[in-house]
């Protein structure tokens, strides 16, 4: 039996022509490609010729439609048992809360080759198109990607906010629109001060992007005034008044 070869790709934030070349070249050889929501999409088909390729819309939208893992996983091992050469076109960096080590394990236990092309994470590269960087000298030198899809003192929550709020250094959520009043509350009542520079950015690296900025006492308010939905990724630490300082 031929048995074909799985890749992960990541797509980066958005923008087609911040996948890698590397990626490239693996949607080029691929036979079927299982693409997310955000990963490129428009601009990228019109610049790959995809004849003969089958697209899978494999999106997992935020509060919406929903493909679920298992099903993913399990699309995977059936177009590699029949021997094709499958991308598997991933928004970010696969192994950014992207679930790629996952699909990973699923291959590997079906027997199959899987290989991991990295790709550009919205955590830092979405801030970087707003003017904040998540690091800079003087200021911070570190920073924390957290995922804010559960809030604060969720069951199955793995994110200790209060010792954030203490660690010091840039704060950067992803997947946290919904939970942005709890989040902002927590790490303030855990001591951050509410006076603290933060920022959020919409659909980063895309023709929608859009940018605002607050602190941390004010960020929820500042979002649902503005109606910021996901895609977005916000910062919270001294480094998001630097776009205002040139």
């Amino acid at each position: 039996m031929t048995t074909g070869h799985i890749t992960l790709v990541g797509g980066g934030p958005g923008a087609w022509d911040l996948l890698t070349i590397r990626g490239l070249r693996a949607l080029e050889a691929a036979d079927v490609i299982l693409a997310d929501h955000l990963g490129p999409s428009a601009e990228l088909e019109s610049f790959l010729d995809l004849t003969g390729k089958e697209i899978v819309d494999v999106a997992k939208l935020p509060y919406a439609r929903q493909v679920a893992q298992e099903r993913i996983n399990e699309m995977l091992v059936e177009f590699g048992r029949a021997g094709k050469h499958v991308v598997r076109l991933k928004g970010g960096d696969p192994y950014v809360f992207g679930r790629g080590f996952e699909e990973l394990q699923a291959c590997a236990a079906a027997g199959l080759e899987c290989s991991v092309v990295p790709g550009v994470t919205s955590a830092v590269s979405v801030p970087a198109a707003a003017s904040v960087p998540v690091t800079q000298r003087g200021v911070t030198h570190a920073f924390t990607v957290v995922s804010g899809h559960l809030p604060p003192g969720h069951e199955k929550s793995l994110v200790d906010w209060g010792a954030l709020a203490r660690v010091g250094g840039t704060i950067v959520v992803v997947m946290g629109v919904r939970n942005v009043r709890a989040i902002t509350a927590a790490l303030v009542e855990a001591g951050l001060s509410g006076d603290t520079p933060a920022a959020v950015i919409q659909e980063g690296e895309t023709d929608a992007q859009r940018v605002y900025f607050a602190t941390a006492a004010t960020l929820a308010d500042v979002m649902e005034a503005e109606g910021v939905a996901a895609p977005a990724v916000y910062v919270v630490g001294e480094v998001a008044g630097l776009a205002h300082a040139g």
